[in-house]
């Protein structure tokens, strides 16, 4: 997952350069230098943030519906698992609805809570009903609990590419979280089929998803 960090270092592919033109036409050439990756994901991110909201919100309810049928579909039984989720935020897939169904079957669900820049999240489990309190950009977090493991991780795109390498907001959280756990969860991005896009120009610290569930399919 590929919240991008500050630090330097040379661009890498997830796709063919030399098959961009062929992806999108209005594609220019590969960048190489990282000043113009990190300008370009910054544009990148703000076009397809604008894209997402630009959607209404009932279309968006319908799609984020289908996503969850498509979770379930990939994840199976959840009786006894723990599975991290997300707070929905400008225009995310809003699975609420299933993090009531994971625990209504007997599983349990976390959130991610961001302790400071620059470091990897904490997950601390949460049920519908339980206390939340304002975290990093005033996104609901449980206000109480002790850190847990999640053995799934669903995790928001802002952007995918064909090698599930994820354009994320640009704090590098989750590449920092899962390169330090002590185990690899199932990792899943959830999106829609217009935040699909050739390349983010990955990083070697950055770590693809094991999955991506969108409103049309699952890779």
């Amino acid at each position: 997952m590929s919240d991008k960090r500050d630090d330097d270092g040379p661009a890498q592919y997830a796709s063919p350069p030399c098959f961009m033109h062929e992806l999108d036409p209005d594609y220019q050439m590969p960048l190489s230098d990282w000043t113009d990756v990190r300008r370009w994901r910054k544009a990148e991110r703000e076009r397809l943030i604008g894209a997402r909201l630009a959607v209404s919100a009932d279309a968006r309810a319908a799609m984020s519906q289908r996503i969850a049928e498509g979770l379930d579909m990939l994840v199976g039984k959840v009786a006894g698992l723990m599975v991290s989720l997300y707070w929905p935020f400008r225009g995310e897939p809003d699975l609420r609805g299933f993090m009531a169904s994971i625990n209504a079957r007997g599983g349990r669900t976390a959130l991610p809570v961001v302790i400071e820049k620059g470091r990897p999240l904490v997950f601390r489990a949460y049920a519908p009903g339980d206390r939340l309190e304002k975290g990093v950009w005033n996104i609901p977090i449980p206000a109480e609990g002790d850190p847990v493991l999640p053995d799934i991780v669903i995790s928001p795109v802002v952007g995918i590419d064909p090698s599930n390498y994820r354009l994320g907001y640009g704090g590098g959280f989750y590449d920092r979280t899962l390169a330090a756990m002590s185990f690899r969860p199932l990792v899943i991005g959830v999106g829609y089929e217009l935040q699909r896009i050739p390349t983010i120009y990955p990083q070697p610290h950055d770590i693809p998803m094991t999955k991506v569930v969108t409103e049309a399919a699952g890779a």
